[in-house]
């Protein structure tokens, strides 16, 4: 089906002691050439804009609050990318969603 694309994030859920590091992958499906943009939602709570990465780029840039080394970010392929989040705590724990957009599907509308 033209213009959809299926994000697939994995493991569902990731246990972990404080002070270990948190890694969650997300493939990005069919589409390659654009951001993976990575959100934390506490429950009850607004998502929050983490980071986002583009495969060519050296690092991520950053949603306020949020910075390296605490979070960054890695691609094993141009759609296949990593969150990653060092020295957790319990602050950290949250449902964390990957999210991007596919611009080739893009339709430009003038007047």
């Amino acid at each position: 089906m033209l213009g959809v694309t299926v994000v697939t994030q994995k493991p569902p859920v990731v246990t972990l002691r404080k002070g270990e590091t948190a890694t969650m992958d997300c493939n990005l499906g069919t589409v390659t050439n654009t951001y993976a943009h990575w959100y934390k939602q506490i429950p009850g709570g607004v998502p929050q804009y983490v980071l986002r990465f583009y495969h060519s780029h050296s690092s991520p840039s950053y949603g306020s609050g949020f910075s390296s080394p605490k979070f960054t970010s890695t691609h094993q392929s141009q759609s296949d990318y990593r969150l990653i989040i060092n020295n957790v705590e319990e602050g950290d724990s949250a449902v964390y969603y990957c999210k991007t957009w596919d611009s080739s599907v893009s339709e430009y509308v003038s007047q």
